[in-house]
């Protein structure tokens, strides 16, 4: 590419084309790396797993200073995990990765399960069910138990409803965005208040639960959390969970237009359940890319971005890629069962190393309650009434346009 030809800058294009924007780049460059200029910055997008190491290497990209302050004011938290570097990200990652044990998330998905269960009959009662809403609010009733944070009946709907907003004007200017900054809000004064009371002695957390782990961890000073950020953790926790909603609806959205999947998940093949949940993560979209900042001057593959530029990871293009797919457009969760994949090939919730890197270490709970839910999504008996199924890819987070509508569900024999 010519060094000495200006940069446009992109940032209007990728709010037009979202999450075809990166993926179009590189199909007219016919390469898997561009040169761009994003929100005033020289940009380099990259692509492919040996790019993944590239981008999460610490003396390569850094997070702190990278996420612009709508992401950090509405769906991380100002101070989170996941704007930090080095030894301060390791130290808060701490707490995360034992309250994201294999143990712990079998907890998770027992509860959230049941929540499912419980709210199945409800529905029967309904002439119409969203699923996206149902099952954010199931997903919130299941993930406050599994934390210890007290959470009323009447309060559900409200609170799974602001969890939901974080997420949904994440990537977006006008309305979505400031309903998410209202919901933020909302959600980490009440927790924060929470968070003193555990302190105080005025409400006992449950024993080793979410809640108590987070108001008694320790930074590398050796002093707890304030209140404000312990309340931006809990929320870390609590919210990706709420977000399996999205991969909920594009499940459904799966069996409804593929339905020879169905059988299979409905005699509880586990491995086939596993396969089908990384299928649904890996085709439909959900994050269009993941950025960063250069620590210095760099270059891959002849392409240079300056120190402070931006270093992008195309998450979309590269689930998507036909060089690692094969097929990338049929949606087929048998390449799950044909061939081990390898940590940096899938990438729907980042790459590299979820220990000590910026991978998200919830992917874990993600799978487990997709699997499970995708298995009681099959095992439900329902039907699709005309509604407009479309998935735009223009919307940043993508999701069905009416949110999965199904009526009559009814367990076969309960």
């Amino acid at each position: 590419m010519d060094m000495s030809r200006p940069l446009i800058d992109s940032t209007l294009p990728l709010r037009a084309e979202g999450y075809a924007w990166l993926p179009n780049r590189m199909r007219e460059s016919g390469t898997s790396v561009v040169r761009t200029r994003v929100m005033g910055r020289p940009a380099l997008a990259v692509r492919g797993p040996e790019a993944v190491r590239f981008f999460y290497d610490e003396q390569h990209v850094r997070r702190h200073g990278a996420i612009p302050e709508p992401v950090r004011g509405t769906l991380f938290g100002h101070g989170a995990v996941h704007t930090l570097d080095g030894d301060a990200h390791r130290e808060r990652k701490a707490l995360f990765l034992p309250l994201l044990h294999v143990d712990r998330i079998a907890g998770l998905v027992e509860q959230v399960t049941a929540a499912w269960d419980d709210a199945v009959a409800s529905w029967a009662d309904s002439p119409r069910t969203v699923l996206f809403d149902a099952a954010s609010q199931v997903l919130t009733r299941g993930v406050f138990r599994w934390a210890g944070i007290p959470l009323h009946e009447d309060e559900v709907e409200r609170t799974a409803g602001d969890l939901v907003a974080m997420v949904d004007g994440f990537a977006t200017l006008g309305p979505r965005h400031w309903r998410a900054r209202r919901a933020r809000g909302r959600l980490e004064t009440r927790l924060s208040l929470l968070v003193e009371d555990v302190r105080s002695g005025t409400f006992e957390a449950p024993a080793d639960s979410v809640l108590e782990q987070v108001c008694r961890h320790r930074e590398a000073t050796g002093g707890p959390l304030d209140p404000r950020a312990a309340a931006v953790e809990l929320l870390n926790v609590v919210r990706p969970t709420v977000a399996v909603s999205w991969f909920v609806a594009f499940g459904a959205h799966a069996l409804h237009r593929w339905p020879e999947n169905r059988e299979r998940l409905w005699a509880d093949d586990a491995a086939f359940a596993a396969a089908f949940a990384h299928e649904v993560r890996r085709f439909y979209p959900f994050a269009p890319f993941l950025g960063g900042l250069a620590v210095k001057d760099l270059t891959w593959q002849g392409e240079h971005v300056p120190a402070g530029g931006m270093v992008m990871l195309d998450v979309y293009g590269h689930n998507h890629d036909e060089k690692l797919w094969g097929d990338p457009y049929a949606f087929r969760p048998q390449r799950f069962l044909e061939r081990s994949v390898e940590r940096d090939e899938l990438i729907p919730q980042g790459g590299g190393d979820p220990r000590t890197g910026h991978r998200c270490p919830g992917e874990g709970a993600t799978i487990g309650l997709l699997e499970s839910l995708a298995v009681r999504l099959a095992r439900l008996e329902y039907t699709v009434p005309e509604q407009d199924l479309s998935i735009s890819l223009r919307r940043v987070p993508a999701r069905p346009r009416s949110g999965f509508v199904i009526s009559g569900p009814r367990v076969p024999g309960a």
